[in-house]
């Protein structure tokens, strides 16, 4: 299983820098279009390689998409959450109900008690 996850890796690690390497050339990246920047007097733009523009654009779109996810996922987390804590109420209510249950029993007998399987 390494040996396939590591193959995988070096064949990614291959296509991105065969990407890089054909797409070194310099672009101009605006934040806004020029009628637009020249409106509102901003004017930011940065030169980077073509290569860049794509990862970094790759980077945002996985960021945003993992962020997305787990505001999705809020409700299963709530959830999950919620039922943790019954269970835990639910764990403390049975200790309870045993120890009220073996209070007047042996400590042996009470101890094969717990070992032995619900009938």
């Amino acid at each position: 299983m390494y040996y396939i996850r590591y193959a995988f890796l070096g064949v990614l690690a291959i296509c991105l820098i065969t990407v890089a390497l054909a797409n070194r050339e310099l672009v101009v990246l605006s934040l806004l279009p020029g009628p637009l920047a020249e409106l509102l007097g901003v004017s930011v733009s940065v030169t980077l390689p073509l290569f860049a523009v794509i990862y970094a654009a790759i980077a945002a779109g996985l960021l945003i998409g993992f962020f997305w996810e787990w505001l999705r996922e809020g409700k299963h987390r709530a959830e999950a959450s919620r039922r943790r804590r019954e269970v835990r109420q639910l764990e403390r209510e049975v200790r309870r109900v045993k120890g009220e249950r073996d209070k007047d029993k042996d400590e042996v007998l009470a101890l094969l008690d717990d070992g032995a399987p619900n009938r």
